[in-house]
């Protein structure tokens, strides 16, 4: 999968600011740090310019300046989320060698999003779009390329396996995103992990014995 695929798409940027300050870049990148902290600490509500602003250290007119409207400022907000923690998930993807260690790493990977609160962004935006048309688009394109990097990620490993026929690359995928992201809700809404990780050790369980039948038809 494309990197850039997951590069913001929101906002475009300009040399100098309405001030001919020529940090323009430095300020947009401000706005983004903020919008991402305020998102994943105050959630979608209380994510406003003004909070995003304070939190940027700048006048809330530079957010319009610079990304036209707050809603395009969130875009850019989780499109930045979402290509940071793309290189972090195909780094897990290069290093597992089975089906069972690609589990293994998504359970580690998905414990330490929980801890960093990068996929509450995501979480927030999605909740957020249920109520704002002009996000829902926005936000579910934004979700495609995932699903497309799950069922990229799982196709190799599943070849050869029983589960090849059963779960096709494609559904399992769109389950794997919908359950992480389920999973991530519930986990920080009890504020309790656990059934989450016990959920991945029992599906490593199941994906080492769908390597043993890979290996020993290759055999």
């Amino acid at each position: 999968m494309n990197k850039g695929y997951f590069v913001a798409q929101a906002g475009g940027k300009r040399s100098v600011d309405p001030a001919g300050n020529p940090s323009s870049a430095e300020t947009r990148a401000s706005l983004i740090e903020g919008a991402v902290a305020a998102l994943r600490e105050k959630g979608f509500a209380g994510a406003s310019a003004r909070e995003i602003a304070r939190r940027a250290g700048c006048n809330q007119g530079l957010i319009f300046y610079h990304f036209g409207s707050v809603a395009k400022l969130h875009l850019a907000a989780l499109d930045a989320v979402s290509s940071a923690r793309h290189e972090r998930y195909q780094a897990m993807v290069e290093e597992s060698k089975s089906l069972g260690d690609l589990v293994q790493a998504a359970g580690a990977v998905f414990d330490e999003d929980l801890n960093q609160g990068h996929v509450t962004v995501l979480v927030e935006m999605i909740a957020a779009a249920q109520f704002t048309p002009e996000l829902r688009s926005e936000v579910a394109a934004r979700i495609r390329p995932w699903r497309a990097f799950a069922a990229d990620s799982i196709r190799d490993e599943l070849a050869g396996s029983p589960a090849a026929r059963l779960l096709p690359p494609e559904e399992l995928a769109h389950a794997i995103v919908a359950l992480y992201l389920g999973l991530e809700m519930l986990a920080n809404l009890e504020g309790e992990r656990e059934p989450a990780l016990a959920l991945f050790d029992r599906a490593r369980k199941i994906a080492s014995v769908l390597d043993i039948f890979k290996r020993k038809r290759k055999a």
